[in-house]
């Protein structure tokens, strides 16, 4: 599954994507800009066998059983990586991986990131503050381009969030570039990287996932533990208080919780423990923290009761 503002996507098990919600500008996939209030099959992808999907606010990404990547929905900036800036309303294939195997894709809300099967990371799309790693910050990337800073490091993990990217490498060290104005990168400071720069305070630790939001971090380490950083004037980082926080800090309220999986949003968080229990904080407005009647910001994590009584 991967759920966008204003609209979803589901793969089933047999390969099959389906889509529905908002269709405007084509980020739905069928051809059209018709809003589906059902679940559909997109048909172009009849034939091909798609294994992940991920979805920003305005454009998709898929990637299918053969290592491509395809791409469709708004194409503003670039983030379709079809070197033009033309909406796509049917899948596309990104001719630039024609060559390469990509196992793994991030869709954020300006920029698209791809791993490749050699650890290597490719970005384009809006690069307006650094968040494509390609040490500049005023030209937007029509086309997919190779992050040379990580030459050399075989990276395990890409995240795109609303203006910065985060990637692991194989040794379990976190990296990141982008917009740092709210302390997002994790570097103990807000200054914008226009690298990757690795996140020191991760030094000893090993990190398994990571999740970018829109300007705050969650980060997963072997132990169990969740970090977060960023962003917090909602709550979504789970220190009890609504602080940024510049360096990435433990969310003490999980310990004697092994988490296994995170997910950043706009302005809250979520993780699931060991036992299959599923945990909310941050931004309540909208009921997007599962809580029932409960739409205050949560400050410290949550688990949502409703599967508990399952």
């Amino acid at each position: 599954m991967a759920a966008s503002f204003y609209f979803s996507l589901a793969l089933s098990a047999n390969g099959a994507l389906w889509s529905w919600g908002s269709g405007g500008d084509g980020k739905l996939g069928h051809g059209d800009e018709q809003h589906q209030w059902q679940p559909k099959k997109i048909e172009a992808f009849v034939g091909q066998r798609v294994i992940a999907v991920s979805a920003g606010p305005v454009h998709s990404l898929a990637l299918t059983a053969d290592g491509s990547v395809w791409s469709w929905g708004w194409g503003g900036e670039g983030r379709l990586g079809h070197g033009d800036e033309e909406n796509q309303l049917l899948p596309k294939k990104v001719e630039a991986f024609a060559a390469r195997r990509v196992v793994a894709v991030s869709a954020g809300p300006f920029h698209s990131l791809a791993l490749a099967a050699d650890g290597a990371v490719w970005s384009w799309g809006a690069g307006a503050y650094g968040q494509l790693g390609h040490g500049d910050e005023q030209q937007d990337q029509l086309l997919p381009k190779k992050v040379e800073a990580l030459a050399g490091r075989r990276v395990v993990t890409v995240s795109a969030g609303g203006g910065h990217s985060l990637a692991i490498t194989a040794d379990g060290a976190v990296w990141s570039c982008g917009m740092g104005y709210a302390g997002q990168l994790g570097h103990g400071d807000e200054q914008h990287q226009l690298l990757p720069k690795k996140v020191e305070a991760f030094a000893g630790r090993r990190v398994v996932a990571v999740s970018a939001g829109a300007a705050h971090s969650l980060a997963l380490t072997a132990d169990g533990a969740v970090w977060s950083w960023g962003d917090g004037d909602s709550g979504q980082l789970g220190h009890d208080d609504e602080l940024n926080q510049s360096l990435p800090k433990k969310v003490e309220d999980l310990a004697g919780q092994r988490v296994v999986a995170v997910s950043a949003g706009g302005g809250h968080s979520l993780a699931i423990t060991a036992d299959g229990a599923v945990w909310s904080w941050g931004a309540g407005g909208l009921s997007r923290l599962g809580h029932g009647e409960d739409l205050s910001n949560q400050l410290l994590p949550k688990k949502i009761e409703v599967w508990s009584r399952e």
